[in-house]
């Protein structure tokens, strides 16, 4: 190398070519690699300046320029008549020792893994719990939307966008909520994130401090337990019967907040009692606690009329709404919003901007879009109809095949069931159940501190077939485990 191999020296230019760097830098990036990689070593002659320039296809002055750099950095001597050295020695023979070193999280850290994640099925099977049916989307309008503001507006589309959301959108979701579900705001009070875990991690951040007391439905979701948990609060489960959550039966302190899910209660199905609303929100007002209402899956309600969201009711501003597209359109969408007491908008809106800034500017538009055109409405009330026939074949098999050991709970509503196993049976039957290809989401793991044996079914994304086959196969896991 030191007599000037030009294979050599060419291969090492070819691999720190670069546009963005001139031929002076790339050509000291060359001698550096071949120092440190060993290709040159200490006291090693370099070709000079005329030769190298000829070998890299560089002008002499660019060759002249570069040793001056590595000079003055101290990878290269110069004698004056006598050539150019390498003037480092790098020792080449020491092995490289594979360290491994001890990972410190933050307590913060450290308890978002003890809460075990969120996940979700990537393709939903028997009875994978919470996914819709996407196979029923209108793909096709979608895309004719899509294409239609693309044409449109699209570069505008492609900058920044409101850490609040896309105005259109924010607008179009105040007048759905007002008509469909009671609820009483305005745009200005709409913020658009990117899911209902982040709502629920921005009211955790927001709105408590550490040892900061949280009532939690007990069972509940262990999304926002793992949020509220992660933000160092002392959770309180609170027992949920067929009314909903029982705040008579809370213990402790007042809570600083309160997670509830009065239309669907997540995972039972209950619907909180107009009178158990009412003797919270006054709760709330009276102790300055705020409420945080997820109304997750309230367009899917199938018997009778479902009660109006608790954020109408509220006269004191106690109340954050927490709504979700990704069980009505669909999951990558991406797309969920909170509803704010004003005096929060502000807040949260720059709270927004240190997390992901915005939801990306094009999808919100197509949902606006959606929305504003009346797809939105009509594609739910086609999905209510296929999930009301799919809740009740299930329910009509589990009654026929398994009657007498697996026992529903009445639900008006949603994408799945709960139903209770025998006590003591539902690790056994849930293993057993897995080896015949169904999954079965345990009941079990909903709780904080109680338990009782049962399984969330999901039945919205399977077709009838699916469902058949699925508690066809929970039968003979029956037979078998017990």
């Amino acid at each position: 190398m030191a007599n000037g191999n030009s294979s050599v020296w060419l291969a090492l230019f070819a691999s720190e070519a670069s546009d963005a760097r001139s031929l002076r830098e790339q050509t000291c990036a060359v001698v550096r690699k071949a120092v440190n990689g060993g290709q040159l070593k200490f006291g090693e002659r370099l070709p000079s300046s005329r030769l190298l320039a000829g070998d890299l296809g560089v002008s002499r002055v660019t060759v002249e320029a570069a040793y001056s750099q590595l000079e003055a950095e101290g990878y290269l001597t110069r004698k004056a008549g006598g050539g150019t050295f390498v003037a480092v020695q790098v020792n080449h023979n020491t092995p490289l020792r594979q360290v491994r070193s001890t990972v410190r999280l933050s307590r913060r850290g450290e308890a978002i893994l003890a809460g075990g994640g969120c996940f979700d099925p990537l393709i939903p099977h028997a009875f994978d719990a919470g996914s819709p049916d996407l196979q029923a989307f209108p793909l096709d309008i979608w895309q004719a939307l899509s294409h239609r503001l693309l044409r449109r507006s699209g570069r505008g589309l492609l900058g920044y966008g409101d850490p609040a959301g896309y105005r259109p959108l924010r607008e179009a979701i105040a007048h759905y909520l007002n008509q469909s579900r009671g609820v009483r705001c305005d745009a200005g009070q709409v913020i658009v994130v990117s899911s209902s875990q982040q709502a629920l991690q921005l009211t955790a951040s927001l709105l408590l401090d550490v040892g900061d007391t949280v009532w939690l439905e007990e069972p509940g979701y262990l999304g926002a337990r793992n949020a509220y948990a992660a933000q160092g609060a002392k959770l309180v489960p609170v027992p949920v019967d067929m009314d909903g959550m029982d705040a008579r039966q809370a213990q402790g302190k007042s809570p600083k907040l309160i997670y509830l899910t009065p239309s669907h209660q997540y995972p039972t199905g209950a619907s909180l009692s107009l009178s158990r609303r009412v003797e919270l929100l006054e709760y709330a007002q009276r102790f300055e606690s705020w409420i945080v209402e997820d109304d997750y899956d309230s367009e899917f309600h199938y018997d009778g009329r479902p009660l109006p969201a608790m954020q109408g009711l509220d006269r004191h501003g106690r109340v954050i709404y927490v709504g979700t597209f990704s069980k009505v359109l669909f999951p990558s969408l991406r797309l969920a919003y909170l509803v704010l007491p004003p005096e929060l908008v502000d807040a949260f809106t720059l709270a927004r901007t240190v997390q992901d800034g915005h939801s990306a500017q094009w999808t919100q538009a197509v949902t606006a879009a959606f929305i504003e055109e009346g797809h939105f409405a009509s594609h739910l009330r086609h999905m209510r109809q296929l999930y009301h026939s799919r809740r009740d074949l299930l329910l009509s098999e589990i009654t026929n095949r398994l009657d007498g050991w697996l026992q529903p709970l009445p639900t008006s509503g949603g994408l799945k069931l709960a139903a209770w196993l025998p006590k003591g049976k539902e690790a056994k039957f849930t293993r057993t159940a897995a080896r015949l290809g169904v999954a079965t989401p345990g009941l079990s793991e909903q709780y904080l501190e109680t338990s009782r044996d049962g399984w969330l079914l999901g039945f919205a994304a399977l077709s009838n077939e699916q469902i058949r086959a699925g508690v066809a196969a929970l039968e003979l896991a029956a037979a078998n485990g017990r």
